[in-house]
């Protein structure tokens, strides 16, 4: 899938800081998928470690290592996710965020979005 429609999932204007880091949103207007892994965030360039993020979808958090076949990483048609980033909070004005994953007969999915820090949640 090229990363032109993977960009599609980012809400822009989510990203925010919040009282443990920063989280951003992604919304899912694709079709349906699954991820059997979760690849390091990238923050302007940097890798953040897997230990440090997580997923929120209705009100369940999961961390990015808690991904595996058995348990997947689900991006469900219409519904929000939010990603979640401890430990870090962002400086004011414009970041570039990656986010990649392994889908099952698929392999590596990835891709790149830039977007200015908005107000705290």
């Amino acid at each position: 899938m090229p990363s032109f429609l993977l960009k599609r999932l980012y809400v822009k204007g989510s990203l925010r800081n919040n009282d443990d880091g920063f989280q951003l949103q992604l919304r899912n207007s694709l079709g349906s998928g699954y991820a059997r892994e979760m690849l390091p965030l990238t923050l302007d360039g940097q890798e953040i470690p897997k230990e440090n993020c997580s997923f929120v979808v209705e009100g369940k958090e999961t961390r990015f290592t808690q991904v595996s076949p058995e348990n997947p990483f689900t991006l469900a048609l219409n519904r929000d996710t939010t990603l979640l980033v401890k430990g870090q909070t962002l400086s004011p004005g414009a970041h570039r965020i990656g986010i990649g994953f392994i889908v099952q007969g698929i392999g590596p999915l990835s891709f790149e979005v830039t977007d200015v820090l908005g107000d705290p949640v």
